[in-house]
């Protein structure tokens, strides 16, 4: 008799519970989230096991990683795509794990992505260069605030990231220009972080040729490259470049019923890594390339322009998703006639 198996993971504890092929709870329990406890709970149960879900949360790598070495087939349940049995009055982990398990018995279980582990540790570097990135401008902007705020000025952010500091010495008073030198250290500090992880990352870089083609969509160096590669993971997981548009956060998340808009659905539903990659490239690419600039400037007659960016980072999203999945070149003219 097969049995299927629904873990409601946590951050400190797992509800394992295994169903037989009639719904029948063969075992369950609560569990430390010690992987060798969980492996040998389920260590009898194994010759039977059909499968395992997981609940995709965000400490998932080490659970999937565990019971993948010992050779279990491992489901990834998409919380997203995953909604719980509307029949019950109340629901708590037993009956969660109990649904998972039973979704994966009736082959309707909506998975995600398990991405492998071996690409794992590059892609968070690339995660953690992001994030320095987004501190750098942080403090970019505090500094010019107190600027504008104190002296009428206002520093360009590449002024600022030369490291001169004539601009500090403006400051007549002394606790703000306390308030700006701590800002300016923060920022030397980040920026050297920066610097040492995109060393390590350029070492680390795979010069492969989706690498390499990814390099010639407009506005998309080394680490956008790398990021949109590492990111992305399997490309035929999707089925057409509107899916994975859609996963790059590029398309508009509404419900509209007889042309008349009748709510939204959840906006960060996808990878935020590849929606910042897209629209990096965007920006740089409206500045540098004059097609691109003349389809902007066309955008803007009529639209926003968040919503003019977002339309071109949404062209270089399907542009990647056809250079990835068909091993073609970028063509300019096929995107900004």
């Amino acid at each position: 008799m097969k049995l299927y198996g629904g873990i409601d993971l946590h951050s400190n504890n797992s509800y394992v519970v295994i169903l037989d092929e009639e719904d029948r709870v063969v075992y369950e329990k609560r569990l430390e989230n010690d992987a060798e406890e969980i492996l040998s709970a389920l260590t009898p149960y194994q010759s039977s096991l059909d499968g395992l879900v997981v609940e995709s949360t965000y400490n998932w790598y080490w659970l999937v990683d565990a019971l993948q070495a010992k050779n279990y087939t491992v489901h990834l349940a998409n919380p997203g795509a995953v909604s719980a049995y509307s029949g019950l009055k109340y629901s708590d982990d037993k009956s969660d794990a109990r649904w998972l398990a039973k979704l994966l018995r009736l082959n309707i279980l909506a998975t995600g992505y398990i991405y492998p582990k071996e690409q794992r540790s590059l892609r968070e570097m690339l995660r953690r260069r992001l994030v320095l990135v987004q501190n750098q401008t942080r403090q970019i902007l505090s500094i010019q605030g107190l600027g504008a705020r104190y002296l009428n000025q206002h520093w360009s952010g590449a002024k600022i990231k030369k490291n001169d500091k004539k601009w500090l010495t403006a400051i007549s008073d002394p606790l703000i220009r306390q308030c700006m030198e701590s800002h300016y250290q923060i920022l030397k500090c980040v920026q050297a972080e920066i610097e040492q992880l995109e060393k390590i990352i350029k070492k680390e870089l795979n010069p492969s040729d989706d690498f390499k083609r990814l390099q010639n969509i407009p506005g998309v160096g080394p680490i956008l490259a790398m990021t949109i590669l590492l990111e992305t993971g399997e490309i035929k997981r999707f089925p057409s470049a509107g899916n994975y548009s859609s996963y790059c956060r590029m398309v508009r998340s509404i419900c509209i019923s007889n042309e008349k808009k009748k709510g939204e659905n959840n906006r960060k539903n996808g990878n935020t890594y590849l929606s910042w990659a897209f629209t990096e490239a965007a920006n740089v690419a409206i500045r540098v390339y004059k097609p691109i600039t003349r389809y902007y400037q066309r955008k803007l007659q009529k639209q926003l322009r968040v919503v003019a960016l977002k339309t071109i980072a949404n062209k270089l999203s399907k542009a990647s998703y056809f250079i990835l999945r068909d091993k073609v070149e970028f063509d300019m003219k096929k995107l900004f006639p």
